[in-house]
């Protein structure tokens, strides 16, 4: 009997010590399941679109069509006309509506309201930029600008026919090929690009979320032409970005090897040529380059106007530029100025100083270049231009860490 009652009291305690174990168990689930029901209640993170947070908003995107004017896509909208007349007058100085193109992207945000009107409009100027103006009382107008992500890319290849060619089967942007030939047009005739050639290419891409929106610089190439290898490397120095070989030499010359794109020379540099007006034999220290009138002529090089206006010894419209204190050069017969230049305007290298003509005594549109060194006309032709200003000791240093860097990749 004892034996029974001790048998009791034991599977009463084992019973109570479950009861409780399970109601912990039971509470500890509870406690967990209220948990991640507060867990899964999280706030919703606001969305911003253009700067502004469009979690009251409803998004209307379309694109501006050939012949659309404000007024057509605002009265679309029940914009008021108060407020169209606002925008195209108070707000030119952020954005002149006139300036808006057909293909561009534009957006309207409207308000949830129970009567929807809209509270924004959004003009798309290009990928990055664009600007925004309030519709509602306050009517003001911002530019922004989207988030853009630069990432380094590489690309390599060999031609087989041409450098274009090559880029396209190597699927790159012919973007690099055209910023190729502006680095190396110093230093290697593209014409003689042969089977074989190889390049490598260490550049930068434009990206605004996952779309590419464009090309930003070469960083680093090499060109191997016809066994001869060919670096390239952008360095900045003095607040300017150029390229520059792996000794640190500038592939950029101080001088363009011409002022413009010239179908043939016609007339040569000369100590005694007989002038095609006057007939008399004279010296014709300049070259002539036959072109069409109105193509572009830019300056060779850096430097400074220093004459403007016309020659009456026959030159007509001319310019004159001093670059340094060794070398200045003439630009004759020209159609007419570039807007806007005068004399004791800095002016860079392939900047556009005028436009190819006939004027003064001449015989048909072209160009008459003449290049002085020291005081001394020298023949453009055969003058090997010195290179522009190379890597300063003390920048050696960080470009060298640079090149290596890069070289390891090549």
């Amino acid at each position: 009997m004892k034996f029974r009652n001790i048998f009791h009291k034991s599977l009463l305690i084992v019973n109570c010590t479950l009861l409780i174990i399970s109601s912990f168990f039971l509470f500890s689930c509870n406690s967990s399941d209220n948990n991640n029901k507060k867990e899964s209640k999280k706030v919703k993170e606001p969305e911003y679109l253009y700067g502004i947070c469009i979690d009251n908003y409803d998004v209307k995107v379309d694109t501006i069509r050939k012949n659309e004017f404000l007024s057509n896509i605002m009265l679309k909208e029940n914009v008021d006309y108060n407020t169209i007349t606002h925008i195209e007058k108070k707000h030119r100085n952020v954005f002149d509506i006139r300036k808006i193109k057909p293909g561009q992207k534009h957006t309207f945000l409207i308000s949830r309201d129970s009567v929807p009107m809209p509270a924004f409009w959004i003009y798309e100027i290009d990928k990055i930029n664009y600007a925004v103006f309030s519709l509602t009382d306050s009517l003001t107008a911002w530019t922004g600008e989207k988030e853009v992500e630069t990432k380094v890319e590489y690309i390599e290849g060999v031609i087989e026919s041409s450098l274009w060619n090559a880029m396209a089967a190597a699927g790159g942007d012919q973007n690099i090929t055209m910023e190729l030939s502006d680095i190396y047009s110093w230093t290697v005739d593209f014409f003689g690009i042969q089977p074989g050639d190889t390049f490598k290419v260490v550049y930068e891409n434009r990206y605004i979320k996952d779309e590419c929106i464009g090309m930003g610089k070469i960083l680093a190439s090499y060109l191997n032409n016809a066994g001869s290898p060919h670096y390239a490397y952008y360095f900045e120095q003095n607040g300017k970005g150029e390229y520059f070989d792996e000794e640190g030499a500038n592939l950029r010359k101080a001088f363009l090897k011409a002022p413009l794109n010239y179908r043939r020379i016609s007339s040569h540099f000369s100590n005694a040529r007989k002038h095609p007006v006057t007939k008399v034999v004279r010296p014709h220290h300049g070259v002539d380059y036959a072109a069409p009138t109105g193509t572009p002529v830019v300056t060779v090089g850096d430097g400074t106007v220093i004459e403007k206006g016309w020659d009456k010894k026959g030159g007509g419209n001319y310019i004159k530029i001093k670059h340094n204190s060794t070398y200045t050069t003439t630009y004759m017969h020209l159609n007419g100025f570039a807007k806007g230049i005068k004399k004791g305007d800095r002016v860079k290298q392939g900047q556009l100083i005028g436009y190819v003509g006939s004027t003064g005594m001449s015989t048909g549109p072209h160009l008459d270049f003449r290049l002085n060194k020291n005081g001394k006309y020298i023949n453009p032709l055969t003058f090997e231009s010195p290179s522009a200003e190379p890597i300063s000791n003390d920048n050696k240093g960080a470009f060298e860490e640079k090149v290596n860097g890069f070289n390891e990749l090549f």
